[in-house]
C-alpha cells in the first residue's frame, strides 16, 4: 500500500519503468500494490497519474497512493520542499478525475489549510485519508480522524514526535480504533523495540508493514533519485545529502522476516498482507 518503486525503476509517467517497479516487487514477495508518488509538480503528478490509472489492474499494480503534494514542509522527508503545496480542492478534483477511481489513498498533513475539507472530499469519493508528513497537534490530528481520516503514514517517520505536554499527531493515531498503523518495519525507520511496542499497544490487526521502498530496491549501493531529489545509497541505506532518510530498499519479503522474528507466523502474514488489503479496500 506504500512503494515508490524498485528494480532501478520508479513508479510515474513511463510505463515501462512502472513495470520493472512492480515486477520487482512481485517477484520479492509482493502480489499487489499501490503505486506511491513522491510529490510532483502539478501537470508532472496529473501525467504520472493518468499512465497509472491506465495500468492498474496489470503487473500487480492494483491502484495509486498520492504521498503528497500537501504535505508539512518541516517534515518534508523526502519530498521536494520547493514543490510542496497546500490544499486545493481543484487539483484534488482533477487528479482524482484522472484516476478514473484507481486512486486508493492519499497521504495529508492535517495542519494545512483546508486539510480537513479535503479529507472530507476523498472520503466523498471513496478515497482513503492518511495522515502523514505533518506536524500537526494531537487536537488536529483527532479533527482528521472525525473527518474521515483512517490511515497513519509510516508512523514516527517524518512527523512531530511525541512530547509529554504536547502529545502531537502519534497518540491520536494510536488510540484511534479506526486507524491503521503504516510500520516501516526494515530495521532502519524504527527499532524492533517500537514495533513491539506499536504491536502491544494496538494489536497485531491494525498494523499494516509497508516498504516505502525506492527504486534503489535490489540494487546496488550507489547514487540514485527520488522524484527531484539525489539519493545516495549506502549499505541499504537510502539517504538524501543532509542525512534524511530517502524511503528503503527492502521488499516484502524482508518485512514479513522481521515480524517474524519480532511477532509470529500469523501475524506477519496478516500485517503484510490482510491489513493493508482491508485498509485501502482491495
Amino acid at each position: 500500500m506504500h512503494v515508490h518503486g524498485g528494480g532501478g525503476a520508479s513508479f510515474g509517467n513511463d510505463p515501462e519503468a512502472n513495470r520493472i517497479a512492480a515486477d520487482w516487487h512481485r517477484s520479492h514477495g509482493t502480489d499487489g500494490l499501490l503505486a506511491s508518488l513522491v510529490t510532483l509538480a502539478p501537470d508532472d503528478m496529473l501525467s504520472a497519474v493518468e499512465v497509472l490509472a491506465d495500468m492498474a489492474g496489470t503487473a500487480g499494480i492494483a491502484g495509486i497512493h498520492l504521498e503528497g503534494p500537501w504535505l508539512s514542509p518541516r517534515y518534508a522527508g523526502a519530498h521536494d520542499p520547493r514543490l510542496l503545496r497546500e490544499p486545493d480542492l481543484g487539483e484534488l478534483e482533477r487528479l482524482l478525475d484522472a484516476g478514473a477511481g484507481h486512486i486508493r489513498m492519499v497521504t495529508i498533513a492535517p495542519e494545512l489549510p483546508r486539510a480537513i475539507p479535503t479529507i472530507e472530499l476523498l472520503v466523498e469519493r471513496g478515497v482513503v485519508a492518511a495522515v502523514g508528513h505533518t506536524d500537526a497537534t494531537y487536537e488536529q490530528t483527532l479533527h482528521a480522524i472525525s473527518a474521515g481520516a483512517t490511515v497513519a503514514t509510516h508512523l514516527f517517520n517524518a512527523m512531530r514526535p511525541i512530547h509529554h505536554r504536547e502529545p502531537g499527531p502519534i497518540p491520536a493515531l494510536l488510540e484511534s480504533p479506526a486507524v491503521t498503523i503504516e510500520l516501516i518495519a526494515d530495521g532502519v525507520h524504527i527499532h524492533p523495540a517500537i514495533y513491539r511496542m506499536v504491536l502491544a499497544a494496538v494489536g497485531p490487526d491494525r498494523i499494516a508493514l509497508v516498504t516505502d521502498a525506492m527504486c534503489a530496491a535490489g540494487m546496488p549501493d550507489g547514487a540514485y533519485q527520488l522524484g527531484q531529489l539525489p539519493v545516495t545509497v549506502t549499505c541499504g541505506e537510502a539517504r538524501l545529502p543532509d542525512g534524511t532518510i530517502a524511503g528503503s530498499t527492502a521488499s516484502m519479503a524482508e518485512l514479513y522476516r522481521f515480524a517474524v522474528a519480532h511477532a509470529d507466523l500469523q501475524v506477519a502474514t496478516r500485517q503484510t498482507s490482510v491489513n493493508p488489503r482491508r485498509a485501502v479496500g482491495i
